[in-house]
Formats: structure tokens, C-alpha cells, sequence
């Protein structure tokens, strides 16, 4: 038995525990590789994002072209009935005039996803235009995001209208312009300030995700669009697609607010 201890026992001069607390090279290699991978696979992600958009990758073209085209017709489309429904609001007098301009400015928060969801509904089978077949389409999407974005189009440009007619009204009404000879008058000298209303708007749409998931399908070469394929390609574990269409989503967004400065520093008349 003194001899079992002797042999168990450790060297004198040794710290007990020492040997155990001490990992093979080779396993603090292993680990410290495994704390680099997930930097080396974010690297290599943004590197195949950047090749992508350097490369114009026909896919990936196609999800951007798609998205511009649907939301610029969309708030083409918004600009033709918001302005003009904006401006009315403001200049003319009528019952529930009042009511009308806070629902426009209520509906400018307006969830995308209950706007998807009625006009999935409208546009269904079951719905009172489904047999138009619009369903699962990009004019379904289009439609979408114009809803969307009227309203934000509308409720600000009954604020800029509202605004130069207090100035201008005197000046107008003595040169015989009332409210409906006025309102193509106020909408071209405040044509800066809605164009920032506009591009408000496009920032709306490019960035929708909600509405155009539910009514357009996400469906591949058809409906996918870039917000949609961002959620699409992350869930896939695609980060480099992913991130590719964030990075033009950003550039997106980058130049529409710089060109909403622009506007706002050729509206007030001094130099960007």
C-alpha cells in the first residue's frame, strides 16, 4: 500500500493539479480555429456580396431591377393620386375635411402586413377582383406598396399646399385664382419640397418587406424582390446574397437621402 501511494503520488516540487490544468497543443490549436471561424465565414461572405454586385450576377441583377421597377411604378402611381388628393384636402372646404387630413396622417404609419393582407384579400379568388388574376403578380405588388405609400405622399403634401396658400391667398384671390385655379400654381412653386415627399415615399417602398411577401409569393424569377430575398437567402444560411442585396439597399437609401438634401438646399434657395 506505500508503494501504491508512492507511485500515485506527485513528484515533489510539483503544484497538484498542474499536469491536468495544462491542454495538449493540439487542442488549443482546435480551439482557437473554432473562434476564428465565424470571422473567416463573415470575411468570406462579404467578400463572394461585393463579387456578386462587381459581377453583375444575372440573379441578383434581376431581384434589383424587379424591386426598382415595382416600387418606382408604385409611387409613380401614389405621386398621380396623392398629390392632387393632397392638395385638395387643403384648399377646398368641405364636411369632414378635418377628418380627413388626420386620417391621412394616421394612415402614413399604416402596417404593411395589413395592407398585404386586404389586398390578398381583394385580390383572391373569394374577393371581388380575383377575376382579374392578379394574384401572386407584380402588379399585385405594385399595388401593395401604392397603398402604402399615397398616404405619405398625401398628408405631406396637404401640409406644403396648406402652407403656401395661408401665404398666398390674398396675392391669388386678387389676380381672380381661387382654390381650383391656385392648386396646379402651389403644386409647381412647392414642386421641391413634394419632391422630397415623393422620394419619401420610394424610401417607403424600396424598404417593404410585409406587403409584397403576402401578395407577391416570393416566388423565384417572378415576384422576389429584394427585401423579400434578403429574408429568403438569410433563413437559406446565403449570407452572401443576403448581404449583397443589403449593400445596394443601403446605397439605395444613401441616395435617396442625399437627394432629399439636395431638394431641401434647392428649395431654400442656398448652395448644397
Amino acid at each position: 500500500m506505500r508503494g501504491d501511494r508512492k507511485a500515485l503520488s506527485p513528484p515533489r516540487g510539483a503544484v497538484p493539479g498542474a499536469l491536468n490544468d495544462r491542454a495538449p497543443s493540439s487542442e488549443v490549436d482546435t480551439c482557437l480555429s473554432r473562434q476564428d471561424e465565424p470571422m473567416s465565414e463573415f470575411g468570406a461572405a462579404f467578400a463572394q456580396a461585393f463579387d456578386l454586385i462587381a459581377s453583375l450576377d444575372g440573379d441578383f441583377v434581376e431581384i434589383v431591377v424587379r424591386s426598382l421597377y415595382v416600387s418606382l411604378v408604385a409611387v409613380a402611381l401614389a405621386a398621380l393620386i396623392g398629390l392632387p388628393l393632397g392638395a385638395a384636402v387643403a384648399l377646398f372646404r368641405f364636411p369632414g375635411r378635418h377628418f380627413v387630413a388626420v386620417l391621412l396622417n394616421a394612415l402614413m404609419g399604416l402596417p404593411p402586413v395589413v395592407v398585404g393582407l386586404t389586398v390578398y384579400l381583394m385580390l383572391s379568388r373569394a374577393g371581388p377582383f380575383g377575376v382579374l388574376d392578379l394574384l401572386f403578380t407584380p402588379t399585385a405588388m405594385v399595388i401593395a406598396q401604392c397603398v402604402l405609400v399615397t398616404p405619405i405622399i398625401a398628408a405631406l403634401t396637404r401640409q406644403v399646399v396648406e402652407d403656401l396658400w395661408r401665404d398666398y391667398s390674398e396675392l391669388l384671390r386678387s389676380l381672380g385664382a381661387g382654390p381650383a385655379r391656385a392648386l396646379p400654381t402651389l403644386l409647381w412653386d412647392g414642386r421641391y419640397t413634394l419632391f422630397t415627399a415623393v422620394l419619401a415615399g420610394f424610401g417607403r417602398a424600396s424598404a417593404e418587406v410585409g406587403g409584397v411577401m403576402i401578395v407577391g409569393g416570393n416566388i423565384d424569377h417572378l415576384t422576389r424582390v429584394m427585401t423579400t430575398a434578403i429574408v429568403m437567402e438569410t433563413s437559406k444560411g446565403d449570407l452572401a446574397m443576403a448581404l449583397g442585396l443589403g449593400l445596394v439597399l443601403i446605397g439605395l437609401s444613401l441616395a435617396v437621402n442625399g437627394a432629399v438634401y439636395m431638394m431641401r438646399e434647392v428649395a431654400v434657395g442656398t448652395p448644397p
